[in-house]
Order: C-alpha cells, then structure tokens, then sequence
C-alpha cells in the first residue's frame, strides 16, 4: 500500500508537476511569444519553488505528519498547475509555477522519508526504485496525453494539458490523505525485512553506513554537492530535449511526443535497477555507474551526431533517470536511520535544488545566443563525468 501510494504521489508532484512541462513547453511558448531563455526561467520558477519547499518541508512533516504534509503538497500542485491554463505572457506562467515547486517539495521530501521508515536497510534501495516508478509513467502520461490535445484543440491545447494534469495532481492529494500512513510501529507494524532488535534501533535513528553514529557534515555536504551535478544536468535535458528535437531536428511534436514517453517507459525500470546494484554492490559504486549513463545520454544528444545517437541519448537517459533520486534515498536511510531521513534527505536536496535552478536558465540563455542546445548537452556531459569520478572517489570511503 506505502509502494502503490507512493507511486501515485511521484506521479502527480513530480511526474506531472514537473516533467509534463518539456510537452507543454512547445506549443505554449509559441502561443505566449515566449524565447529559449524566458522558457528556461519557467523551468527555473519550478525549480526554485521546489528549493524554498526543502527548507522547511522536514520540519513540516515533523510536526504535523509525512502524510499530511504530503496530501497538502499535492493539492497546491493541482491548484497551481490548473492556474497556469490561464497565463497570457511570461509571469503569469512563471509565478503560479513556483507554487507548483513548493508543492513538489512539500510532497516529495516527505514522502521519500515515509519510504525509509517502512523498509529495512536491505529492501531500502528496491523500495525506493519501485516508489520512483510513478515519475516515469507521468512522463508516458504526458507524452501522450499532450500531442494529443494538440492535435485535437490545435494551438490552445496547451491550456486544457495544464487543467488536467492539475486536477490529477488534486485529485491524487485526496488519495494520499486516504492510503498513506506515517509509521509502521504505530500500527504494530515492522518494516518489511525487519530484524527484531535491529529495526528497533533504525528507528531510533542516528546510524550511518558505518554503524558509527550520526554522519559528519562535511560528508553529506559532499553527497549534496555530488547530488547537485544531477540536478543541474538532468533539469536542462528534460526541459529542452523535446524543444530540441522540435527546432533543431524538425522533429514533429507527436513524435517528439512519442520519444519522450519513450524515456517514461525506459524509466521504470531505472529506480528499481539502480536500487538492487545498490543494495548489492554500495551506494556511491551504483552512483558512479548512473552517472556514466548520464554522461553518455547528454553527449549522444549533440545535434551533429547521425540520428541512430540521439535514439542512443533517449534509451541511456531513461535507463539512468530515477537512479540517483533511489541511490541518495537508500543512502540517507543507512546513513541517519528513519526518524531522521526526511530532514536530512532535505538538506542534501538543497544542493541538488541549486543545480536545478541554475541549470535550465543557463542552458536556455546559451542556447539564445549560440542558436542550438549542443553547448549546454555537452556541459551535462562534463557535470555527469564529474559525478562519477566523485562517486568512484567516495566509494573509497564510504562503503
């Protein structure tokens, strides 16, 4: 029931809130006069709503309950998404798409905190992977759901995607309020794969990888750094990469439509995949193995490669989506123990907010002015090689 709810929860706040907009952007940025880096800045107004949530959304869950503060997130980002069918230039979108941030946060952070709590350490990773499937069949939802309102209501189309996608979003807030519970002690529960003495001391919070207490700060500032490379590359690829193939390749939008639901469908598998190596072989081993996916996805999307590479760019970053989000999970779970996953989980998501933030308005003003995204590929590209050579480094010290 927490793995099913979960789904449903990244399906609406992240798998719509967030990654049906390289769909709407198209169609919407043509009805608005909107330029590559005006559509970044709405990436970004996303992005820094959802790092406003990350300071505070721990501690709202603390207080009144990962389940509440879930139901709570996912209705702010219905609400705000059905907001944005309204926009007739640049800040009416942008605004209403910082609430739709904020309320990403607010049912995101939780929600992989709530996942630490119900599984012991060995189930953590797959736990997560599975939850995390919910983003891709958002992606697959809005691949196709999007061309198709296109093709049916022609140039506003657009708005009508974003009236229901937010009352999904809505809609699943309720869902989560009904089916989510906050803690399998409380009602007389285990954690699946729960040893009887071990779990109780999970619980109790405060271990990290090495059994030797709470973890050094400057260890998870590194782990945030490392997490913001993703955030950064992986904002920019998901944001444009439908844009790309519409301007640069004269990609038709039902096409472009059908490659990006390709990559929700690729994604599936990429949580539960990156979770089991995880589990299996360490944290940062897995972690640098997802990030040289990343590497080869970003550099396979260069506009001079012949086509058969850009197919190779969609299959690799499909492959690789979910798997760092599993990774940091399961990694903060060991590390903290589940009482404490949610606070810390937010912290490192700080970082990896910066990179989100940053990375879509860069890459949109370098696409401006140079007239392509080859640039701003090949700088994910770099960022990724440097996540994995980090990896490899961490994985030295921490098992």
């Amino acid at each position: 029931m927490i793995l099913l709810s979960g789904m449903a929860v990244m399906f609406s706040c992240l798998g719509l809130g967030r990654f049906a907009l390289g769909m709407l952007l198209p169609s919407m940025g043509g009805a608005l006069e909107l330029d590559y880096g005006q559509m970044g800045l709405i990436g970004t107004a996303n992005f820094i709503g959802y790092m406003g949530s990350v300071f505070f959304a721990g501690r709202i869950a603390a207080r009144f309950g990962a389940r509440a503060t879930i139901a709570a997130g996912l209705c702010t980002v219905g609400l705000s998404m059905c907001l944005i069918q309204a926009a007739s230039g640049l800040w009416t979108a942008l605004l209403p798409y910082v609430l739709t941030g904020v309320g990403s946060g607010l049912a995101n952070i939780p929600m992989m905190g709530l996942v630490a709590g119900w599984f012991a350490k060995k189930w953590r990773g797959r736990a997560a992977g599975c939850m995390l499937i919910g983003n891709g069949l958002g992606i697959m939802f809005s691949g196709f759901l999007i061309p198709m309102l296109n093709r049916q209501l022609g140039p506003q189309g657009w708005r009508t995607g974003w009236l229901i996608l937010g009352t999904i979003g809505a809609l699943s807030g309720v869902l989560a309020a009904l089916l989510l519970r906050n803690d399998p002690l409380r009602m007389g529960l285990k954690p699946m794969g729960a040893g009887p003495a071990a779990e109780a001391a999970g619980h109790g919070g405060g271990v990290d990888a090495g059994g030797h207490g709470a973890p050094e700060l400057s260890k998870l500032v590194r782990i945030g750094l490392v997490y913001s490379l993703f955030g950064a590359s992986y904002a920019v690829y998901a944001t444009f990469i439908v844009t790309a193939l519409v301007a640069e390749r004269g990609v038709g939008e039902q096409a472009a439509g059908a490659f990006w639901s390709s990559v929700g469908l690729l994604s599936l598998g990429s949580g539960p995949l990156a979770g089991f190596i995880s589990d299996r072989f360490g944290r940062f081993p897995a972690l640098a193995v997802v990030f040289t996916q990343f590497t080869g996805a970003y550099l396979c999307a260069l506009s001079g490669l012949p086509a058969g590479f850009l197919y190779l760019s969609i299959i690799l970053f499909g492959l690789s989506l979910w798997g760092i989000p599993t990774i940091m999970t399961a990694a903060v779970g060991d590390m903290v123990g589940p009482a404490r996953a949610a606070s810390v989980f937010g912290f490192i998501t700080i970082f990896f907010g910066a990179g989100q933030v940053l990375g879509p308005v860069v890459a949109g003003y370098i696409a401006e002015v140079t007239g392509l995204f080859d640039t701003a590929f090949l700088m994910c590209g770099i960022l990724t090689a440097v996540g994995a050579v980090a990896s490899v480094r961490m994985s030295r010290g921490v098992a």
